[in-house]
């Protein structure tokens, strides 16, 4: 089985639609704010779909575009302005930010609440001690979206994360347990990582290394997740396993047509969230 992420995506869209115009009648409308420092291809290119993806459903976008010299008061002004301000809900910064930008200091300085990406050490704190404060990295949320919607079981299964980032390999190995998973962390300096990935249940592969996991790292009974977004030798996309082997697989995630076709859908999903709680707060009511 194929796990394709439009499927998923277009599930999502539809609710957020809906929740979006409850909250239009409210007097409310979910706002992004995003920031990006210079002109990156990559930047530009996930700044255009998500903008697509929040104007389909109801989203207002907030561009904050700043060169790429901006110096870092430039930056954490940009920041504040950003947390001071009612009408937006959350926000999206690009990173890497250029050197000579302390980058921690940046995304710590973005308030929790408007933190939708879980850039911040306080959102991943709530992730990993399962607090429910703050939001998880979006394509770390995607992994499991994508493996709920097509019913994959995680409870009481295994389940190898192959990659130890802050972006993906360490919140969805926090998210799998969880969902009451068994967890492996391995990383492209595990002894024996291919035997270890083909005992999986589930295997999900974010180590940005094209083709890292092959034929001998993909069981027959197991799901398999390629987080992975890389160019091949012919300029092509690819993920971090082989295209052909993860044929082998019980179910996978192709790439592209995977996990990345959530993730602006989880995004979206934050900003709306985070205005509800904001609708919340104003009117003094617990939080939804």
């Amino acid at each position: 089985m194929i796990l394709y992420g439009k499927a998923v995506a277009d599930a999502m869209n539809g609710k957020l639609a809906e929740d979006a115009s409850a909250l239009a009648e409210k007097g409310v409308v979910p706002t992004l704010a995003i920031v990006r420092v210079g002109e990156r291809d990559d930047d530009i290119a996930y700044e255009r779909g998500a903008v697509k993806r929040c104007e389909s459903v109801g989203i207002q976008v907030e561009r904050f575009l700043l060169p790429l010299d901006a110096a870092e008061d430039e930056i954490l002004a940009v920041i504040d302005r950003i947390n001071g301000d009612v009408r937006i809900h959350g926000c999206l910064l690009f990173r890497p930010l250029p050197k000579g930008i302390d980058e921690t200091k940046v995304c710590n300085a973005l308030s929790p609440e408007k933190d939708i990406d879980g850039i911040s050490e306080l959102s991943l704190a709530g992730v990993f001690s399962g607090s429910g404060k703050g939001y998880p990295p979006c394509t770390a949320q995607a992994c499991i979206e994508l493996l709920k919607h097509y019913g994959i079981e995680l409870s009481g299964k295994d389940a190898v994360v192959v990659g130890r980032s802050l972006v993906i390999g360490k919140p969805v190995a926090m998210m799998l347990l969880a969902e009451n998973a068994t967890v492996t962390t391995c990383h492209s300096k595990t002894p024996e990582l291919a035997a270890k990935c083909r005992k999986a249940d589930v295997l999900i592969v974010a180590a940005g290394r094209a083709g890292l996991i092959g034929n001998e790292g993909i069981g027959p009974n197991t799901t398999v997740i390629d987080v992975g977004i890389n160019v091949d030798g012919d300029g092509r996309l690819c993920g971090d396993v082989d295209s052909a082997d993860a044929e082998l697989a019980a179910s996978y995630s192709p790439v592209p047509g995977g996990v990345g076709s959530v993730t602006t859908s989880v995004l979206c999903s934050h900003v709306i969230d985070a205005a509800w709680k904001s609708l919340a707060r104003g009117s003094g009511k617990p939080e939804v």
